[in-house]
């Protein structure tokens, strides 16, 4: 039900709204967006401040998970990160065209600001939350359970964004009704994290325990880097499912945050079309996520998820090559969903098995570097295709690489060999 609360924010405010929304404001500004002396070009702003909030994760999550490890600290670091990224986003109301004390410039700069702190804490919270699948779900169980808390995160994040749709269009102000809906995700975030994971959610004690005379934050530095030699060492499937992941996920997640910015500017769609678009990928992708959930049971979770880089390669390649009509999105958008949220399911359950019991925050941590609504090499990419070319549709085509090399890195993961490295029976798990 975790995936049910937050995913408001990741469909609403990163899939629909917010991009566009920055977008146009940073177009009605009179005078161009500098940034410590560099004009930013208007489409590039959101893609630049999605990275940088995931270069930030890339130095504050590991620790994070390793202090997890150590303390009673999980379900309490969940909710606090969960919290202050939904009040975040609730503030995202206020970002409008010549904001008192800020003008339209700063007002672009204080909402990219906002976003930043709400998409870092949006992915702390993903840690400890990944990190609780393999407490409460046994290994031949991981696939459909993931998939399953996908699923319902997609069927949240749609009804919120139906609810949205309905709030634009019946408003004349269609510049507040977006800031209504950004609001409305960070409260959405808060209630059902409260009624749900605060209420219902019990945390095992920890395995592990803080050497005598040992700081948290010191312990969680030496763990930190004992873990990564550990992977590099011990295991090296797992490492190298990880470089995978990092690799085909910052693609996922850079089609995720830049979709509806491309569909904008390139094709000129309108608001309320692309809040039908993102609120159809939701509702398929409900099924989708269900769907690779049965698929990973018949072919394994590996087989699966390579499937799917293949069809989000073509996806990819028909956006740069024959996307220039507004019902084609929608064609698009239907195969897009379908893959959206088994890629990403297959690929949290498949994690779930290769790493050693006792370490799930510690090991989740690196893994959510790239998770969902979080990355930082694709949208870097792409905001620089942007800047160098101006053209939105040159820089969708950087991303083929990303599916190609993370295909061709995910075929070489022994699945069997990294779940024994990692002390788990592979029995019962379909490979």
């Amino acid at each position: 039900m975790y995936d049910w609360a937050n995913s408001a924010f990741s469909t609403t405010v990163v899939t629909a709204l917010l991009g566009p929304y920055v977008l146009a404001l940073a177009e009605s500004s009179a005078t161009p967006l500098t940034f410590l002396g560099t004009t930013i070009e208007p489409a590039a702003i959101f893609p630049f401040s999605a990275s940088l909030s995931v270069m930030l994760q890339v130095f504050l999550l590991p620790l994070l998970g390793t202090i997890a490890d150590y303390t009673h600290l999980k379900k309490r670091m969940l909710l606090s990160f969960a919290y202050v990224g939904g009040f975040a986003t609730i503030l995202l109301f206020f970002v409008q065209g010549d904001m008192a004390g800020f003008g339209t410039n700063g007002a672009v700069l204080f909402g990219s600001l906002l976003f930043i702190i709400a998409n870092l804490c949006f992915g702390a919270a993903m840690v400890f939350y990944n990190a609780f699948l393999p407490e409460i779900a046994s290994p031949d169980r991981r696939d459909a359970v993931s998939s399953q808390g996908f699923a319902l995160g997609y069927l949240g994040g749609g009804l919120l964004l139906l609810i949205n749709l309905g709030l634009l269009t019946l408003m004349d102000d269609t510049g507040l009704a977006v800031r209504i809906s950004l609001a409305s995700a960070g409260l959405w975030w808060l209630v059902f994290t409260y009624l749900f994971p605060q209420r219902r959610l019990k945390q095992r004690d920890p395995a592990r325990e803080i050497p005598p005379g040992a700081s948290v934050f010191s312990h969680g530095l030496r763990e930190l880097v004992t873990t990564l030699g550990e992977l590099y060492r011990s295991y090296p499937q797992t490492l190298r499912f990880l470089i995978a992941y990092l690799v085909y996920n910052d693609g996922i997640q850079t089609v995720i945050v830049v979709s509806t910015a491309f569909a904008a500017d390139e094709l000129g769609m309108a608001t309320d079309m692309l809040l039908i678009l993102v609120l159809m990928i939701q509702f398929v992708a409900f099924f989708g996520a269900l769907g690779f959930g049965f698929l990973s049971r018949r072919l394994g979770a590996k087989r699966s998820i390579m499937i799917s880089l293949l069809i989000w390669s073509g996806i990819v390649i028909f956006a740069y090559a024959l996307l220039y009509e507004e019902w084609q999105v929608f064609v698009l958008g239907f195969v897009l969903a379908l893959v959206l949220g088994g890629s990403q399911a297959l690929s949290r359950s498949l994690f779930s098995q290769m790493i050693p019991a006792d370490h799930e925050a510690e090991y989740f941590g690196f893994y959510e570097i790239s998770e969902r609504g979080t990355s930082w090499l694709g949208p870097l990419a792409f905001a620089a295709a942007v800047q160098l070319t101006g053209s939105q549709r040159v820089a969708i085509v950087t991303l083929i690489f990303f599916f190609v090399f993370g295909l061709l890195l995910l075929s070489r993961v022994d699945v069997r060999q990294a779940m024994i490295d990692a002390g788990n029976d592979p029995a019962g798990v379909v490979l």
